[in-house]
This record gives C-alpha cells, sequence and structure tokens, in this order.
C-alpha cells in the first residue's frame, strides 16, 4: 500500500515537474522576436536570438512580435490638390516592429500598430497631395507624354503640356520620410511608401466618362461616316466597271454580227452570181412565206412582179 501510494506520489511530482518544465521552456524562431512580461510589465529587451529560451514558469509571459517586413494598405481618402481636383487617393507601405519593447509598451500587437500607421501615413499623404497640382500626383518624369484619347479625355490639354517639379515618386519619398520621423516612437520602422491608386471622385468620373462616350461615339459617327463614303464609292467604280464591260460586250457583238452580216450578204452576192434566176426564186418564196398568212389581204394588179412566179405556175 505504501509502495503504491509512492509510485502515485512520484509519478505526480514527474507531471508536475513536465508542466512546469514546459512552461519554463519558449522557442524563438526566426522570424520572430519575444518580450518577456512578468504580471502584464515587460521583463528585459527583446530576445531575437532564435533557439530554445527559459523563463520563470507561471509567472513570466511571451508576447511573440515579427521580424518581417509587414505591408499595410491605405484605405482610399478623398483629397484636393492644390489645383482644386478633388481626387481619391489610395497608399500602401512596408513596415517592421523595429523596437519590439516600445512597440509593445506603445501599441501592443499590430491591428494597433495598423490604426496608428492609419492616421500617420494617411495624413501625411493627405498633406503632401493637398500641397501639389493633380499633374504632379500623376506623372514621374517629364518624358514626352503619350496624348491618347483617353489622356485627353481624363487630363485637360493644360494639365497635359505641364511639366512637374517633383513627381509621383519623389511626393512618395517625402511621405515617407515624414512618417518615418514620428513611427520610431512607436517601435516601428517604414521601409517604403507607395501610391497605389489616383482616381476622380464619383462626381468628377461621371463628367469624365461622359466625355469619354461622347468621344467614342463621335469617332463611331466618324467612322461609320468614311464607311459609308467608302461604300459609295467602291458601288460606284462598280457601276461605272460594269457599265463599261457591258459597252465592250455590245461593240464587239456588234461588231460580229457585222462580220456575220457582211459574210452573210458575200455568200448571197456569191449565190446570186452563180445563178441569179433560181436565187430570185427562193428569195420570192421566202418572202412568200413570211409575208403571207392565212388572214393576209393583198391588193395587186394581175402584172405585179410579186405574183410573177404564181402566174408562171398557173400557166
Amino acid at each position: 500500500m505504501k509502495k503504491s501510494t509512492r509510485t502515485i506520489l512520484l509519478i505526480g511530482a514527474a507531471v508536475v515537474a513536465l508542466i512546469v518544465l514546459l512552461d519554463a521552456l519558449y522557442i524563438v524562431s526566426e522570424t520572430n522576436q519575444v518580450i518577456i512580461t512578468q504580471f502584464g510589465e515587460p521583463i528585459g529587451g527583446a530576445i531575437t536570438k532564435a533557439g530554445v529560451h527559459f523563463k520563470m514558469p507561471f509567472i513570466q509571459k511571451t508576447n511573440y512580435f515579427e521580424k518581417r517586413w509587414l505591408e499595410w494598405e491605405g484605405a482610399a481618402n478623398e483629397i484636393p490638390t492644390k489645383d482644386k481636383k478633388y481626387i481619391w487617393v489610395e497608399t500602401y507601405c512596408r513596415w517592421r516592429i523595429s523596437d519590439p519593447l516600445r512597440f509593445f509598451q506603445r501599441v501592443q500587437d499590430e491591428r494597433r500598430a495598423h490604426s496608428r500607421l492609419d492616421d500617420i501615413v494617411d495624413g501625411e499623404t493627405r498633406n503632401a497631395v493637398a500641397n501639389h497640382d493633380l499633374i504632379e500626383i500623376v506623372r514621374s518624369s517629364n518624358r514626352e507624354f503619350e496624348q491618347t484619347e483617353e489622356s485627353v479625355l481624363f487630363l485637360e490639354t493644360s494639365t497635359l503640356a505641364a511639366k512637374i517639379q517633383l513627381g509621383r515618386d519623389k511626393i512618395a519619398k517625402i511621405i515617407l520620410e515624414k512618417a518615418d520621423k514620428i513611427t520610431p516612437e512607436f517601435g516601428v520602422e517604414i521601409k517604403d511608401v507607395q501610391i497605389k491608386r489616383v482616381n476622380y471622385v464619383e462626381e468628377v468620373q461621371k463628367k469624365v466618362f461622359e466625355r469619354m462616350i461622347a468621344e467614342r461615339q463621335r469617332i463611331a459617327s466618324k467612322y461609320r461616316s468614311e464607311g459609308d463614303g467608302k461604300s459609295a464609292e467602291i458601288r460606284g467604280q462598280k457601276e461605272r466597271e460594269l457599265k463599261r464591260i457591258q459597252s465592250e460586250a455590245y461593240r464587239k457583238a456588234q461588231e460580229i454580227m457585222g462580220k456575220a452580216d457582211a459574210e452573210a450578204t458575200r455568200i448571197y452576192a456569191l449565190a446570186y452570181n452563180l445563178d441569179p434566176e433560181l436565187y430570185q426564186f427562193l428569195k420570192t418564196l421566202e418572202t412568200y412565206r413570211t409575208s403571207l398568212g392565212k388572214d393576209t389581204w393583198l391588193v395587186l394588179s394581175t402584172d405585179s412582179e410579186f405574183l410573177k412566179y404564181l402566174k408562171s405556175s398557173g400557166k
């Protein structure tokens, strides 16, 4: 009985020791850094070395933070530019926790850090956009601008012709520099800030789209008009070509008919020269057949040449 009780106690002690040991051990990975807190207060500095570490079990707690660069994307903000163009601007940045202890003390977690970045980066973006014209936000250099129909509709011609002093990339750097002066007090370092998207506000967008639609309709009407003109030109060419072909065919037909008539006349002449009496007889019979029908009436004198062969056949 005493032996079994002792065994149970030993097993219980081993389990408790194991639990204590497991709670005393913690692992720091290559991508993490840790702040140890005791009763909610940080103890010592940040632990950044990867490996197995020890802490006081149950009393102390591990708070893990990312070492890697993190992504932040701001919401779209309606901002007026210096030349009074109301636009939506969206930005994004890359940031990391540079001072875990200060980060824990000031913001505690990434969700609150994003809230701080919303205030800082969006605020500096608003200031930078409000201090520059729209063309500075849109363009990054003074290279020759390809003025497509869409760009002319989206931006006024005077805006397209303007030369930029800074440009989009340098304005983004200004935002980065100013924001990076504020974020260290929260244990945060910003690496990159970029303007993700620029667009007109809804009211202006509607007008721009209406201009685009009207321009497209104008271009479509122009193409249809050019197409109709080309179609009429092709039809005219077809009619002219058809008349030319018909005229040429008629001319050739008349030439052939003329040659045929001449050949027939020649043959008739030869036949007439061979036996004029027979030729005259055959032609007269042909005339009888073509001109006299059962309902035909002729009033002729008895000595008419037309009835010469009929009179002679009756004798």
